[in-house]
């Protein structure tokens, strides 16, 4: 029995009840000697479910080399690229350039840019903006809607 056969006899014996935690590990553990072909076909098996675990697994290793790079890219981006990123919509990066333009922002890095692109951008967007600058004018106790009370002195 070849691992490929091994584990589909698995997966179709623990779609119903659950997997088994050794058994998990068993065939994660094969699945870096199946190939490419075979780990698609595992992968668009109706016996793998969405939410089943094996079913990452498989995901992982059809995309190993591409796992991770994205973030790190988008870290290591210059602020006017990262603009860029975050104002297609339709790249799939607005998420990720927007956590890393909030952090910078925060960081004090690019924020005439950066406060820019938020006002440009969704409703959510420019009120994150908006927070931010009341906590740099009032500090925290401006976000509870009250004014700063003044120290007598």
């Amino acid at each position: 029995m070849t691992e490929l056969e091994y584990i589909l006899k698995q997966v179709k014996f623990f779609h119903y009840k659950g997997w088994e935690t050794g058994e998990l590990r068993k065939c994660v553990d094969m699945l870096p000697k199946l190939s490419r072909e075979e780990l698609l076909a595992l992968y668009r098996s109706r016996w793998v479910s969405e939410g089943d675990p094996i079913k990452e697994n498989i995901f992982n290793n059809l995309f190993k080399d591409k796992v991770g790079k994205r973030e790190q890219r988008i870290k290591t981006e210059d602020t006017d690229a990262l603009i860029l990123e975050f104002k297609d919509k339709k790249g799939g990066n607005v998420s990720l350039a927007r956590k890393e333009l909030r952090d910078r922002y925060k960081a004090g890095k690019d924020k005439q840019k950066i406060s820019a692109a938020f006002n440009s951008s969704t409703k959510s967007d420019q009120q994150w903006l908006k927070w931010q600058i009341r906590k740099e004018q009032y500090g925290y106790s401006g976000l509870t809607g009250k004014s700063p009370t003044r120290v007598a002195g």
